[in-house]
């Protein structure tokens, strides 16, 4: 069994950009059921444009032993959008001031080693160091296994569409406390 210290998380290179994207591709068509989406998942198809070109954007990779990408993570300035978003979580986490964590997926061989608690570790000490963030933000898909749960233990949940009349879209949206 491998651990998380078996793993090497840094920013991906133009190298890792391929690996990276297949991670994320994969993640949305078997962990989320839903394929891509153009209007949801741009940023996964151009990488490089969402989160390494940018500053103050970061796109964050986990490279097992065999030097194989396994697990991503990202972070960008731009604060969730009404719509879809509810209008007052769009008000609270305005673009520029919110760091915005995205694309924290584990490949299945790899979950359960401490990898997304380690990149979530890794994002939020980037969000800190660049000092112009105010706020941490994040959505979830509850119907993921595990998603919930393991936010659940970093964040605190800001709504639950869940709890909306019709459910709005079903997601969860949470602050994460800044380091």
């Amino acid at each position: 069994m491998h651990f998380a210290d078996d793993y090497t998380i840094r920013p991906a290179v133009p190298a890792d950009l391929d690996a990276a994207r297949a991670v994320m591709l994969d993640t949305v068509y078997r962990d989320f059921g839903t394929g891509y989406v153009p209007s949801w998942h741009g940023d996964i198809i151009d990488p490089a444009g969402a989160y390494v070109t940018p500053a103050r954007h970061t796109l964050l990779v986990a490279v097992d032993g065999a030097g194989e990408v396994v697990a991503t993570g990202a972070l960008d300035s731009r604060g969730p959008a009404h719509p879809p978003n509810p209008r007052h979580v769009a008000e609270r986490y305005p673009s520029g001031v919110t760091a915005q964590l995205r694309r924290v997926y584990v490949r299945a061989g790899h979950r359960r080693r401490g990898l997304a608690r380690r990149l979530v570790d890794e994002l939020l000490a980037f969000a800190a160091a660049d000092g112009g963030y105010r706020a941490v933000y994040l959505h979830t898909d509850p119907a993921v296994t595990g998603a919930e749960p393991f936010w659940r233990s970093l964040a605190k949940v800001v709504h639950d569409e869940r709890e909306d009349a019709g459910g709005g879209q079903g997601i969860v949206h949470f602050d994460v406390p800044m380091p």
